[in-house]
């Protein structure tokens, strides 16, 4: 079990890849960052838990948008050398409202998933807990357990985990990774971000083609 806090540089970087517009606009250079982090901070505010400052944004902003530029120099060696990858279908993505669930709740079904599947995967945000874990009989059971809970799932999904050796360029590989996949005609389902790690989240259908793509990526 992993479990996942984000900086704000992390969150920016997520709301906007999972944002096919306003990644493509940040990568052409097209966005104003100002208006942009105005556009996002409360999302941003959302799941960091609190009041962000609004330069603090524009700057993780920047930094991400400048690590588009960084791309014709990591095409020679690609950005995944030595990077890992791990493929698992059949995931479940699931979500719980934290507004009626409380924390002795989520360490029950923290522990429940532990005995089944303990390569689970654990996010917390302000107004949610987030689970990906195998989709089997088992976990549906242990979710039935908890269906008086509000809660939002999603089958038919897959999970692609990149483990990067240390090597202090996470932003570079993030914005690496997505333009690849875009370029493909991959969309992300959702993407959490970590200092060693990077878990994608895609459509069964899109997993295998996409976890080729990355690994030719590694090995040229």
């Amino acid at each position: 079990m992993r479990t996942s806090n984000l900086s704000v540089p992390d969150t920016v970087r997520e709301i906007i890849t999972k944002n096919r517009s306003i990644y493509d606009c940040v990568k052409m250079d097209l966005v104003n960052y100002t208006a942009l982090a105005v556009k996002i901070q409360k999302e941003v505010e959302a799941q960091m838990g609190g009041p962000v400052n609004l330069n603090t944004i524009v700057v993780a902003i920047k930094r991400y948008a400048d690590s588009f530029e960084k791309k014709d120099d990591m095409q020679s060696e690609s950005a995944l050398k030595n990077a890992r990858l791990s493929l698992t279908d059949g995931i479940l993505d699931i979500k719980f409202s934290s507004q009626d669930f409380a924390m002795e709740d989520a360490m029950a079904l923290m522990d429940g998933f532990t005995r089944i599947d303990p390569d689970y995967e654990f996010f917390r945000f302000t107004d949610s807990f987030r689970f990906l874990t195998e989709d089997i009989s088992d976990v549906r059971k242990l979710l039935e357990s908890f269906s008086s809970h509000k809660n939002f799932s999603q089958t038919g999904l897959a999970k692609i985990s990149i483990h990067m050796p240390q090597s202090g360029n996470e932003s570079d590989v993030v914005s690496y990774v997505s333009e690849i996949l875009h370029d493909n005609g991959i969309e992300l389902v959702n993407a959490f971000f970590g200092q060693d790690d990077i878990i994608l989240v895609l459509h069964e259908k899109d997993a295998a083609r996409a976890y080729e793509i990355l690994r030719g990526e590694i090995s040229r």
